[in-house]
C-alpha cells in the first residue's frame, strides 16, 4: 500500500468518527436550550430534571468529542504538509477563527454552565447555555467555511507557488457553503431528536418510575426529529444546483461543462482520471434512501395524541431501531461530499498526490493504526458512558446535583480554645 492511500484512509476514519460526536453535540445542545428555557420560564421542576439528564449525556459526548477533534487537526501537519504549505494561508484562516473564537468561547461557557448550577441566578445560568449553543453553531459555521473553500476555492491568488487570501468575503459567500451548512445543522438536529426519542422509548418500554419525564422527552424528540428530517431533505436537494455549478464533475462526466473542465485539467496537470470514484455516488444514493425512510417519522406525530405512541408500544421499538440511521447517513453524506471532489484536495487547484506528506508507507501505516485505535477507543468509551448514564434514568443525575447539606451536628461551631 502506498502513502497516499494510507493517508486518505486515516483522514476518512478520523473525520467520520469526529463528525458523529459533532452531530450529537449540535443536536442535543439545541434541545437543551429549549428544556432549560422552559424550566426558567415555567419553574416546572420536570424541565430541570430533563435538563440535568440530557445535559449530562451532552457533556460526556462533548468532552470525548474534543479529543477526536484534536486528533483530526494533527493530520493537517503530519499527513498533509503539501496542503498546509500551498493553501494554508487561505484554508487556515477559518480554521484559526474556529479554534480561537468559537471553540475556546464554547468551552469556557460550557465549563461555567457545568459548575454554575446552584451558584448563579437562573437567568445567568441559562444565558451561559445560550452562549454554548451559539458558539457551537459558530464553530460548525467556520468549519464549513473551510471545507467549502476546498470544495470551491474562491477569493485567492497564487503568488510564488503559494495561494494567498485576497477576498475574505468571498469565503463567506461561497456557493458551496449555505445549503451545505443548513444540511449539516438539520442532520444534527435529526440525530439529537432521534437519540432523545430512542432513549426515552427504552425507558418507557421498561416502565420506569420516571414515566412522566420520559413521556415528555419522547414527545420532544419525535417532534424535533420530524421537523429536522424535512429540513434535511430540503437543504439536501437544494444543494444539487449550486454544487453542480461549481463542481461539474461531482455527479458524472457527461455534461458539456464537465467535459470542458476535464479537458482543461488535462492540459494543466497532464493526463489522468479526473472523475470521482463510484463510491461518491453510492454514498449519495444510500444517504438519500435513508433520508426518505426517515421521512416516515411524520407518521408517528399523530400517535402522540392521547399517548397512542406509548400504548401501541411497537412505535417505541421502531424509534429505538432508527437511532443508528442518522449516524450512518451522516457518514455517507461526508463520503459523498469529500470523495466527490477527488482527485483534488482543493477542487481544480491542488491534486491529492501533491498534498500528502513525503513520508514512508511504513510510518504512515503505523500512524493509521495508532490513530484508528485511539479514535476507536474514544468512540467505544463514549457510547459505553452514554449507555450507562442513560440507563440510570433521570432520578438524580450528577450534573446539577444540589450540594450536600451538612448535618445538624456538623453545622454547630467548634468550641473556642482559651
Amino acid at each position: 500500500m502506498d502513502t497516499l492511500l494510507l493517508a486518505r484512509l486515516q483522514f476518512a476514519a478520523t473525520a467520520s468518527v469526529h463528525f458523529l460526536f459533532v452531530a450529537v453535540t449540535l443536536g442535543l445542545v439545541t434541545v437543551l436550550v429549549g428544556l432549560q428555557t422552559a424550566w426558567v420560564v415555567t419553574g416546572n421542576p420536570r424541565f430541570e430534571r430533563l435538563t440535568r439528564f440530557w445535559g449530562q449525556l451532552y457533556v460526556i459526548n462533548y468532552v470525548l468529542g474534543i479529543a477526536t477533534g484534536i486528533v483530526m487537526e494533527f493530520q493537517f501537519g503530519l499527513n498533509w504538509s503539501g496542503l498546509s504549505r500551498y493553501v494554508g494561508n487561505v484554508f487556515g484562516a477559518p480554521l484559526a477563527i474556529e479554534t480561537l473564537v468559537a471553540f475556546f468561547l464554547e468551552s469556557t461557557f460550557l465549563g461555567m454552565w457545568i459548575f454554575g448550577w446552584h451558584r448563579l441566578r437562573r437567568g445567568v445560568h441559562l444565558a451561559l447555555l445560550y452562549g454554548v449553543a451559539l458558539t457551537a453553531y459558530a464553530s460548525a459555521y467556520w468549519i464549513m467555511v473551510a471545507n467549502s473553500w476546498l470544495q470551491n476555492p474562491v477569493g485567492y491568488e497564487v503568488r510564488d507557488g503559494i495561494a494567498h487570501l485576497t477576498d475574505f468575503s468571498a469565503l463567506l459567500t461561497n456557493p458551496a457553503l449555505g445549503m451545505a451548512l443548513g444540511h449539516v445543522v438539520s442532520a444534527s438536529l435529526l440525530t439529537g431528536g432521534l437519540l432523545m426519542a430512542g432513549i426515552s422509548s427504552w425507558h418507557l418500554l421498561r416502565r420506569t418510575p420516571d414515566h412522566a419525564l420520559f413521556r415528555t422527552s419522547l414527545r420532544i424528540g419525535v417532534v424535533t426529529a420530524a421537523l429536522a428530517i424535512s429540513l434535511v431533505q430540503g437543504f439536501g436537494f437544494a444543494q444539487f444546483g449550486p454544487v453542480g455549478a461549481v463542481q461539474p464533475t461531482k455527479f458524472g462526466g457527461n455534461s458539456p461543462d464537465s467535459e470542458a473542465l476535464v479537458a482543461e485539467w488535462t492540459t494543466r496537470f497532464g493526463p489522468g482520471d479526473y472523475l470521482p470514484p463510484t463510491l461518491a455516488s453510492v454514498g449519495l444514493g444510500f444517504m438519500i434512501l435513508i433520508g426518505f425512510g426517515l421521512g416516515l417519522l411524520w407518521l408517528l406525530v399523530p400517535l402522540l395524541w392521547r399517548d397512542w405512541i406509548i400504548r401501541l408500544r411497537f412505535p417505541l421499538w421502531l424509534l429505538m431501531l432508527t437511532v443508528p440511521l442518522p449516524f450512518v447517513a451522516s457518514i455517507l453524506g461526508w463520503i459523498s461530499r469529500e470523495v466527490g471532489r477527488q482527485p483534488w484536495v482543493a477542487y481544480g487547484l491542488l491534486p491529492v498526490e501533491q498534498a500528502v506528506s513525503p513520508i514512508s508507507p511504513g510510518l504512515m501505516a503505523t500512524s493509521l493504526l495508532g490513530f484508528t485505535l485511539l479514535l476507536g477507543g474514544l468512540a467505544v468509551a463514549n457510547w459505553v458512558l452514554l449507555a450507562r448514564h442513560a440507563a440510570r434514568g433521570a432520578a438524580d443525575p450528577a450534573l446539577g446535583r444540589p450540594p450536600a447539606r451538612p448535618d445538624a451536628d456538623d453545622a454547630q461551631p467548634e468550641p473556642a480554645f482559651v
